[in-house]
């Protein structure tokens, strides 16, 4: 199995590329900018996205999701709660300051708890985990043996998302944190919507929004 991690775009959002390598299939998690980057390590890596999913609709993870559907395909998921928000797709770099101009596509699908994803071998089950926004959703999958989370903005190293950006409150985001995140062995990687990865050991020990 492929699982690679990189930054994109102005604000260092982490894209994640899943891959079978039998199959050739793949699953982009929160491919939202730079779609020449992001169509190079597909290219690299000879492999072809079934799915493109988002742990929730701000600009910076969801963007670029009508230029990179067109460039390599795949169903394009985002969780219905989080429909609304993206529809002010075109408005959100101005609450950022930033002269971004982008217009919400047409999703292909819904995300939903529980739900499990599947490209070749690559399995990727959904946990909404709202608080960050009202349809922010991590994901956890096995590599190599192990289960790694994606936790979008929703849990950061030594931190947590912000909470106040419509909807949601601190006490949604810790909340789903807790009963989502915190349910996995410590051991757990985390690899969150930007900056290092983590384990859920170092949050539940030293997060101080957790502790």
């Amino acid at each position: 199995m492929i699982a690679l991690h990189f930054p994109v775009g102005p604000l260092g959002c982490n894209c994640t590329v899943l891959g079978d390598e039998q199959s050739g299939e793949a699953i982009v998690v929160d491919g939202g900018d730079d779609v020449e980057q992001i169509v190079s390590v597909l290219g690299e890596n000879k492999l072809q996205p079934k799915y493109l999913v988002h742990t929730h609709a701000h600009f910076d993870h969801i963007g670029a999701l009508g230029a990179l559907r067109e460039r390599v395909g795949g169903d394009g998921l985002l969780h219905p709660a989080d429909r609304p928000l993206y529809a002010l797709l075109g408005e959100q770099g101005r609450w950022v300051g930033l002269p971004i101009t982008l217009a919400p596509t047409t999703l292909d699908g819904d995300l939903e708890d529980g739900l499990v994803l599947r490209a070749g071998e690559v399995a990727l089950r959904c946990l909404h985990t709202p608080g960050h926004t009202p349809g922010s959703t991590s994901f956890a999958v096995d590599v190599g043996g192990k289960t790694r989370l994606l936790s979008g903005d929703t849990l950061f190293r030594g931190s947590i998302g912000r909470w106040d950006l419509g909807g949601t409150s601190m006490e949604d985001i810790v909340a789903s944190i807790r009963e989502k995140l915190l349910a996995y062995p410590d051991d757990t990687a985390v690899v969150p919507g930007h900056g290092p990865a983590t384990t859920i050991g170092e949050e539940r020990m030293g997060n101080p929004y957790l502790t």
